[in-house]
């Protein structure tokens, strides 16, 4: 009996601290799912269930602009756009944002003249270079996500790639020393122009016709599209999608852009806003429409802006990758102009530095600037050549200290 109830008291003092432990344990548990919960929702590495990087929309909103305020600005903004854009003979998607708060936008010509089709908000325009920052964000989204590395040599990661000097960063920075593809495919017959010629199919001619480089790789810069469409052949490699669906999965998707794809230009020849020459008269495509990376991304100003603002978020990279990217690399020959990695930057030598990307395919032009700042977004769009895009960059001195001249929008 005395046994029996020595027995059943230890029973009992096991039971509560086993009960003790499953509480402490259960809350150890909780406490760690939160925390990466929150950090998911605050924009670090979220990882899909593909086991792929994907970019967050800001989670925490940006201060509300004043009715005074976006008033000001829009009258400004407008005038400029009056005195720089004709109706009658421009085709533009245009918008000026703050926080992530529209300001002014504006919509006018001609998506395809033929048809009479009228740009509007939801029309996807080519945005020829412009397509860069978003391929260099998925590459830094897999640096970060640590499924390739920045100084990772290219050879370790595409087969036959014949320069093994050529590391992620010196395509980013356009340090790598490549020929641009539009050239050496075009030259000595080293592709059939009848051909659409594939991002896979440059490396083949690279190896096949014994392409040199132009100059030493990581000596100085040298703006190739090249440098960005290997990046999107390491965009598949690194995720096993091709670069159409990557881009949707990483970034697309994730941040409501509906009216942005990458063009797959043997199914959507057929179905993509054509591009006209200043005179009107549409371009007709050729064998360097199917390559990406470097191009190819159709969008609206809209949805540039989601991902532009997706870009502040706290947590979007961590911040000694992302002061990599807005830094400059290329210091051999002094001057204000510089790139990081994948943006363009004007370095004045006292002030913030100007932050944009330019871009021009057959008669489509492009503009992105990003004052980082003063969180400003600014996105021109052209299917008919102009270089009326470029000159939005005047604007950027109604928000901060740059030394641009707003006039009456029509010099260079």
């Amino acid at each position: 009996m005395d046994i029996y109830i020595c027995n059943s008291t230890i029973l009992k003092m096991i039971l509560k601290i086993s009960q003790h432990k499953i509480l402490v344990l259960l809350v150890l548990i909780i406490t760690v799912s939160c925390s990466k919960q929150e950090k998911n929702e605050e924009g670090i590495v979220k990882i899909n269930k593909n086991g792929i990087p994907v970019m967050q929309p800001l989670q925490e909103p940006l201060p509300l602009l004043s009715t005074a305020f976006i008033n000001d600005k829009k009258y400004s903004i407008s005038k400029y756009f009056e005195k720089t854009w004709s109706e009658k003979n421009d085709n533009v998607s245009f918008l000026v944002a703050k926080n992530g708060q529209i300001i002014y936008e504006n919509y006018m010509g001609f998506a395809n003249k033929s048809t009479e089709e009228k740009i509007t908000k939801d029309t996807p325009l080519h945005i020829a270079s412009v397509s860069k920052v978003l391929t260099a964000t998925a590459i830094l989204m897999l640096i970060d996500a640590k499924k390739i590395q920045l100084n990772q040599k290219v050879t370790t990661l595409i087969n036959n790639f014949p320069y093994p000097d050529i590391t992620i960063q010196t395509l980013l920075n356009h340090r790598s020393g490549m020929r641009n593809y539009a050239y050496f495919t075009y030259e000595n017959n080293n592709w059939d122009k009848k051909k659409l010629l594939t991002n896979e199919d440059i490396i083949k001619v690279m190896v096949e016709k014994g392409i040199s480089l132009e100059t030493k790789t990581d000596t100085h810069f040298s703006y190739c599209n090249t440098n960005y469409a290997v990046l999107a052949l390491i965009i598949e490699k690194s995720t096993g999608l091709k670069y159409p669906k990557a881009m949707k999965e990483m970034i697309f998707d994730t941040l409501g852009m509906t009216n942005t794809f990458v063009c797959d230009f043997e199914k959507d020849s057929h179905n993509i806003i054509p591009s006209y020459k200043g005179n009107n008269v549409e371009i007709a495509t050729d064998y360097l429409d199917g390559i990406y990376g470097d191009k190819n991304i159709y969008s609206t100003p809209r949805d540039i802006l989601k991902f532009d603002t997706a870009r502040y978020a706290r947590f979007f990279l961590n911040p000694e990758l992302l002061k990599k990217v807005y830094q400059g690399y290329s210091y051999e020959s002094k001057g204000l102009k510089n790139y990081g990695l994948g943006i363009r930057m004007i370095e004045f030598e006292k002030g913030e530095p100007f932050y944009f990307h330019n871009g021009w395919w057959h008669g489509n032009t492009s503009t992105l600037i990003t004052l980082r700042k003063e969180k400003v977004t600014m996105v021109v769009l052209s299917n008919k050549f102009t270089k009326k895009t470029y000159q939005t960059k005047k604007l950027s001195s109604l928000f901060g200290d740059y030394p641009f001249k707003l006039n009456d929008g029509t010099d260079e």
